[in-house]
């Protein structure tokens, strides 16, 4: 059974491109569907047991212990999607004749829009590294100007390397999920920024010449997501915004800016790096809540 999701994974990764953080979930999900596949013919005398025995009754009791463990809506869904995929794959591979979870459907969750701050939030998270004179605030007042300034997920600002920024031209080549390059434009003062980690800071981390992580921590390391997210919740508590900054709330930001200025769809879409329209538009509807509340504040008669 596990030598069957190792090579779903090495098929994720290898033909279908996928991030190895999205791996990773693919993986732990999976061997967790994997564990209570053989919990469920453990007292059934099978030593060595096979996907071809996991049929639609284990499929829907195995959902059913995810809803009674006490997993949300999302996360339950998240984890039959990764089975019906695997399942999927076993098919095409011939090594399974029937797909357990053909015909049944994923938990039916809302959509959460996304948590964003106005205008003078940002301004305000992105000016907390300037009250502290010191390298580290330095290079955190880039980060944080160069996720707002180009909308770029986390991981893909921790993955730009030094020849990913053109400082000069004002151009951002972040590589986004499946490897896909694109490249963002760049407000001066986030090159400005840039500028000035690259030129004062970045020289005091990096220990080896061989290092291309734009962004360093102070042993000369590549940031990693996880240290980036310490730093932006660190600035967002000083300013009470603790509990409305996520990871991606800059991204989210920056979108919902950028249409509610007048930007395209379209245009935010290739910004953004969504391989569909339909995962922009969920901002329209922030934009809309955006004119609503303009709307009644300024019609006469909305009050």
């Amino acid at each position: 059974m596990r030598q069957d999701i190792d090579g779903f994974l090495n098929y994720l990764r290898v033909e279908k491109g996928f991030s190895s953080n999205t791996t990773s979930a693919y993986a732990n999900d999976l061997n967790q569907l994997a564990t209570f596949a053989e919990d469920s013919v453990a007292g059934k005398g099978i030593d060595n047991p096979a996907w071809d025995s996991f049929d639609r009754a284990v499929m829907l009791s195995y959902m059913l212990n995810l809803k009674e463990r006490g997993y949300a809506p999302t996360t339950v869904a998240r984890k039959v999607a990764a089975a019906k995929s695997f399942f999927n794959f076993l098919v095409a591979d011939n090594k399974i004749k029937v797909d357990p979870s053909k015909g049944i459907s994923s938990p039916k969750i809302g959509k959460d829009l996304p948590e964003t701050l106005t205008v003078d939030q940002v301004r305000l998270l992105i000016e907390q590294p300037s009250k502290i004179n010191t390298p580290e605030a330095k290079r955190d007042r880039a980060m944080l100007e160069l996720l707002y300034a180009s909308g770029m997920r986390v991981s893909e600002l921790v993955g730009l390397n030094v020849d990913d920024i053109d400082i000069k031209n004002g151009f951002v080549r972040p590589f986004g999920k499946g490897n896909k390059e694109r490249m963002v434009p760049v407000y001066p003062q986030a090159s400005q920024s840039a500028e000035i980690y690259v030129n004062d800071v970045r020289p005091r981390f990096v220990r080896s010449s061989t290092e291309k992580a734009f962004f360093v921590n102070q042993r000369g390391e590549r940031l990693t997501r996880q240290g980036l997210w310490q730093i932006l919740k660190g600035y967002a508590k000083n300013i009470g915004l603790e509990s409305k900054v996520k990871p991606h709330t800059l991204r989210h930001s920056f979108a919902t800016h950028m249409l509610n200025g007048g930007a395209d769809l379209r245009s935010v879409q290739e910004l953004l790096g969504h391989a569909n329209i339909s995962t922009t538009q969920i901002y329209t509807h922030l934009t809309s809540e955006h004119i609503h509340q303009t709307y009644d504040k300024a019609h006469p008669r909305a009050k």
